[in-house]
């Protein structure tokens, strides 16, 4: 059965691969309304997104020279470096060509067209298309473009098997009480079992999750536990960036962790975080940000605090044999246009407690 929930669209996939890419400023060839809250959102994160505002007239007629007009409007008023047509399902309906377009426009700024709407079943599909558009643009390298695929369908399979994909419909929660978890955490870090703590996160997301760690090492900064991040620089510009800014903070305020996996790899590199966690054989498991990447047979027989930002993540990690899972509510917005560790709500109930 088809999801009867809602599913994050491939437009907005689009809008953030091209931020991932350095673009400075998207066009979206549709509807004033289309994505309107992401759209939103990604202006703190430096990326300018217009819109051609079509109506019920272009729907009919086409809306070509309109397209044509707003990005000669951009680029003379916002000299962007790298612009990028994102399309909807008005364009699609339509049939436009955004790339006739673009001509028409006559830019000198280097613009990709990314023919996308939200009819796509999987989200995915707008990262691919405009990761497609980029490396024909020659922003990016053959070999990532193929690395990207590979690891978009790792990710696409672990939310299949066990994230919000996994079911039609999952009732959305706020998890545990976080107090509650933090005093059971605590209780475990005092009796001196063994314990790792584990940011597996995605992209900018881990400028909240990290905090998990620094909150922990805050609070028993003599503790057997053992740190690991995916905080390898590599990836897309900004990802490669967000990685090595996170991962200099931690280490400065005194978090040693192992590298394992980059930030966009959060959804392949669960059976090397598991062999990891097996190596160090924890009485308990602390993950933040994609806790259900990691395969139950390492996890099983320990006692797991899990952090998501997914109210629908809250029931199959349950299932999965979490004991304490915890959601940090709007954790997206208060992540984007920031350049430093933003303090979780279960960190700063971590370090009241301690």
């Amino acid at each position: 059965m088809k999801y009867i929930q809602p599913r994050p669209s491939s437009i907005v996939a689009a809008l953030y691969t091209a931020r991932d890419l350095e673009v400075d400023c998207a066009v979206l060839h549709g509807p004033s309304g289309c994505s309107f809250k992401h759209a939103r959102l990604l202006e703190e994160d430096g990326l300018r997104v217009l819109t051609t505002s079509l109506s019920d007239n272009e729907f009919i007629f086409g809306g070509q020279n309109r397209l044509a007009e707003v990005l000669m409007y951009a680029e003379e008023t916002f000299s962007p470096s790298r612009i990028a047509v994102i399309g909807t399902c008005v364009s699609m309906i339509i049939g436009e060509d955004l790339s006739a377009a673009i001509e028409i426009a006559g830019l000198q700024t280097e613009t990709i067209a990314v023919d996308i709407h939200a009819g796509f079943s999987e989200n995915i599909d707008g990262v691919i298309l405009t990761l497609q558009a980029a490396a024909e643009a020659g922003w990016i390298e053959g070999g990532e473009l193929a690395r990207q695929k590979k690891l978009l369908a790792a990710a696409n399979e672990v939310e299949r098997l066990y994230g919000a994909a996994s079911a039609p419909y999952i009732k959305p929660s706020r998890g545990d009480l976080k107090h509650v978890a933090a005093k059971a955490l605590l209780a475990r870090i005092s009796s001196g079992d063994p314990g790792v703590v584990i940011l597996n996160a995605k992209k900018e997301t881990a400028y909240m999750f990290a905090d998990i760690l620094s909150a922990v090492h805050d609070a028993c900064p003599d503790a057997s536990i053992a740190y690991a991040a995916n905080l390898s620089p590599r990836g897309l510009p900004k990802v490669r960036r967000d990685a090595e800014q996170i991962a200099g903070e931690l280490a400065e305020r005194g978090v040693i962790f192992d590298l394992i996996g980059a930030l966009d790899e959060y959804g392949a590199t669960g059976t090397e975080i598991g062999e990891w966690i097996s190596h160090k054989n924890p009485a308990f498991i602390v993950t933040a940000g994609v806790p259900h990447a990691i395969p139950r047979i390492y996890t099983d027989g320990r006692e797991c605090f899990s952090i998501t930002n997914g109210p629908r993540q809250v029931e199959p990690l349950h299932a999965l044999g979490h004991e304490h899972v915890l959601v940090e509510v709007d954790l997206h917005p208060k992540t984007l246009g920031v350049s430093s560790i933003v303090e979780s709500e279960f960190g700063a109930v971590l370090r009241s407690l301690a």
